[in-house]
């Protein structure tokens, strides 16, 4: 599941700034201290390194500086790597050997499960912590279960999430003579078979913007219902079930229907064309996780700011990205990683990550905070952002995941741009996904 920013929309009230989150990871070098394995509070002084993928932000929001001030004795070293396929390798390969890891590891949504399912007796499990109770009381209660195994051990503690809406322009459904209104969509594509009826419309309209189609890609009606369903790839135990669960049905029914209809520009998300499309009007509505805003405003440009908007997403909740940090066992300064970590996730930090990088929070508790809740796009026509994707997030329900959710995905969507593109029937498609998927996952 690919988690990326990009430059920073205009909010007002916050301060944003430019980002670019790519699904990455890494490199891991053994933490080292600088003498000694003093507390935090004092004594000597300790090095903690930090592995990360992509551009979390933690350094460019200030944090590190922050932290170093208020404990003098501790430096932070940030290993980063740029891309999460690159990072996770060599993650698995330290965890195997059960060295070369930092003190502090990133892990991206398309990692935790099988961080959970296999190297749970390599990480500090965050109940046992100090104050545990109180720190798990700050954080949606689907994102700390997502880091939980099955006997209650959590292994990384929450720095964002990626809850969704829908992101649109509304020149485009004027266009088309059709609403405009936030509040007005919201009723009208309450459910994903409405957006489709909606979608309709907008293809039939005499008047829409020539060469533009209703939305991206199938991708993004798929990868945002599959996880309304009861399941989405897998069972409880984590085992893959994607021929059988009711939210991939469901959600290659409806996905594969707005291909066959002929709603989706076909394209390719995270690809050249599909970048330029923000620009020049390919497409009127696309599945916005709360960073996409990022994204969206850093490809489409200053000329389109304020005809861009955002709506509830159909269902009422998704999620889409989101990562945690985990503290290594084999750290030679546990405790001060462990209280390193509560601190970068600690509510007041994720209200700065979001103030300065537009992060969403993935703590409730920094989520209702005034400057997360009231926030409001310039660039999205002064949409209430924090309000709705803090809804989203507020509604989200978990829903089972395993360690091959990424390829599982990868293959469904591959596999109807096929539909959209070559004319392909759903079923046949469908069955072309399962076969790539077996290849993978094995039987």
């Amino acid at each position: 599941m690919r988690h990326r920013f990009a430059r920073a929309a205009q909010i007002t009230g916050v301060v944003a700034a430019a980002t670019l989150l790519a699904a990455a990871c890494s490199s891991s070098k053994k933490s080292s201290g600088d003498g000694g394995t003093g507390g935090s509070g004092g004594g000597d002084k300790v090095t903690l390194r930090i592995g990360l993928f992509g551009t979390f932000g933690l350094k460019d929001a200030g944090l590190y500086a922050q932290y170093s001030k208020l404990h003098p004795n501790v430096k932070i070293v940030e290993d980063d790597v740029e891309l999460s396929s690159d990072y996770y390798k060599s993650l698995q390969t330290h965890l195997a050997a059960d060295s070369g890891l930092d003190d502090i590891q990133g892990i991206e949504i398309g990692f935790v499960a099988d961080i959970v399912a296999n190297h749970a007796d390599q990480f500090v499990d965050f109940n046992t912590v100090p104050n545990a109770a109180q720190i798990k009381s700050t954080f949606y209660d689907w994102k700390w279960g997502m880091a939980t195994t099955q006997d209650g051990k959590t292994l990384g503690l929450g720095t964002d999430a990626g809850p969704e809406a829908i992101c649109y322009r509304p020149s485009l459904l004027k266009k088309a003579g059709l609403p405009t209104d936030r509040a007005t969509l919201a009723k009208q594509w309450a459910t994903w078979g409405d957006l489709i009826t909606f979608g309709k419309k907008y293809e039939a309209a005499a008047g829409k913007q020539a060469n533009s189609h209703f939305i991206d890609s199938a991708s993004s009606i798929f990868s945002a219902a599959v996880y309304q369903g009861q399941t989405a790839y897998d069972d409880a135990s984590g085992k893959p079930i994607p021929e059988t669960s009711d939210g991939v049905k469901s959600a290659w029914s409806l996905a594969s229907e707005a291909a066959q209809a002929k709603l989706t520009a076909g394209l390719d998300q995270f690809t050249t064309p599909w970048n330029q499309a923000f620009a020049n009007g390919a497409f009127a509505t696309i599945a916005c996780p709360a960073w996409m805003l990022n994204y969206i405003s850093s490809e489409a440009g200053t000329a389109v700011s304020g005809d861009w908007d955002v709506a509830p997403v159909p269902g009422g909740a998704a999620n889409w990205g989101g990562s945690w940090l985990g503290v290594p066992k084999a750290s030679k300064h546990q405790k001060e990683a462990e209280d390193l970590a509560a601190w970068l996730t600690a509510p007041e930090q994720q209200v700065t990550m979001w103030t300065s990088q537009q992060h969403f929070p993935s703590s409730s508790t920094a989520a209702a905070d005034p400057k997360v809740a009231g926030a409001k796009s310039e660039y999205f026509n002064n949409a209430p952002v924090g309000q709705i994707f803090g809804e989203s997030a507020g509604k989200l329900k978990r829903t089972p995941i395993g360690p091959y959710d990424t390829q599982i995905q990868q293959a469904f969507t591959t596999a109807l741009l096929t539909v959209a593109n070559n004319g392909k029937s759903p079923g046949d498609a469908f069955n072309d996904a399962l076969k790539n998927i077996k290849e993978v996952v094995g039987n």
